[in-house]
């Protein structure tokens, strides 16, 4: 099964907290972690923005997506924002990976504003300020630390209908709790059945079991593309995180999905090398974000399984911690 489209490397200039940042060595799923607000979300949506901008259009949505994912809850009961608004905010971003190179940048020169794109020689300078005008992506997916609407699962659900896939996600749902009989979106509101009871709303199992099965199903979403999850472990039991992964490194290779997640939990990366080990799946890697105190600049460095089980038996932490 071809990787062609697997991002394997990556250099990121301006863009919030990088400067001139580098990484390389990424494989079939990724799990990043490090301390806090030392750019593992921003990672994220630099490599979502390089992955998802094979054209102008998709380019300008990406940024906008990423910038309505971080501030969603201020737009909940406001108008969305048009699209100059969130690239004057954003202001740049470029990076270059081993699939694309990626420029945006908006500048002010008297007084008139200017926006450049720049993707595989293409640029344009004329934009819609609607987003509604800007085609979604469906196969490439971002999972942010609040979870999907249910518009949004409802809609990578459909790929689980398309593939034939409902008895499989089932029975990975009764791997996550055995009284859980069927899961079903009805009139556009995701329900469970609990053995012979009615179908009751997904929201009334609390927020673990809608980030799994949203995890689930846009595995099955992004066949041959991108998943991005962030904080992978949120609102998961850690109990659960065994079945996560094996779930996550089954499916993504069946679907040739490269996943990139972040962590902020110890167990969530013990068991992620965990299952990685037991799958024989040597396709996976963990990498640590860390600030470098001498070079002032934000670094990662890569660790396959045996390095990872190092350092979690004989360090106990990680410089990144």
């Amino acid at each position: 099964m071809s990787q062609e489209h697997f991002i394997k490397n990556i250099e990121i200039k301006n863009f919030k907290l990088f400067k001139d940042f580098k990484a390389e060595g990424f494989g079939r799923v990724n799990l990043i972690g490090g301390k806090n607000n030392v750019g593992k979300t921003a990672f994220m949506e630099a490599v979502f923005i390089n992955g998802i901008s094979d054209n102008i259009e998709h380019l300008i949505f990406s940024l906008y997506e990423i910038f309505f994912i971080r501030n969603y809850l201020e737009y909940v009961t406001e108008d969305t924002p048009t699209v100059s608004k969130v690239l004057d905010n954003i202001k740049n971003y470029s990076s270059i990976s081993n699939i694309r190179s990626v420029e945006f940048k908006a500048e002010l020169k008297n007084i008139k504003k200017s926006y450049r794109f720049f993707n595989e020689r293409k640029e344009k300078g004329e934009f819609s300020e609607d987003p509604e005008d800007y085609d979604d992506v469906s196969n490439i997916q971002f999972i942010d630390n609040y979870g999907y609407t249910n518009y949004q699962l409802n809609k990578v659900y459909t790929s689980v209908q398309l593939k034939n896939k409902e008895e499989f996600l089932n029975n990975y749902i009764k791997q996550f709790d055995s009284d859980i009989k069927f899961f079903k979106i009805i009139n556009e509101k995701p329900k469970c059945q609990v053995k012979n009871k009615e179908y009751m709303d997904l929201s009334e199992f609390g927020d673990g079991l809608k980030d799994y099965i949203s995890i689930i199903c846009s595995l099955y979403a992004c066949e041959n593309s991108y998943l991005f999850i962030d904080e992978i472990d949120n609102g998961i039991h850690y109990t659960q995180l065994d079945k996560l992964w094996e779930i996550i490194l089954t499916i993504s290779k069946e679907q040739n999905v490269q996943v990139f997640a972040t962590t902020h939990s110890k167990e969530c990366i013990e068991s992620f090398n965990k299952i990685q080990k037991k799958l024989q799946d040597n396709e996976n890697y963990y990498f640590e974000m860390y600030r470098n105190a001498k070079k002032d600049k934000i670094e990662m460095r890569r660790l396959d399984n045996e390095q990872l089980e190092y350092e979690l038996t004989h360090r106990g932490r990680f410089r990144g911690e």
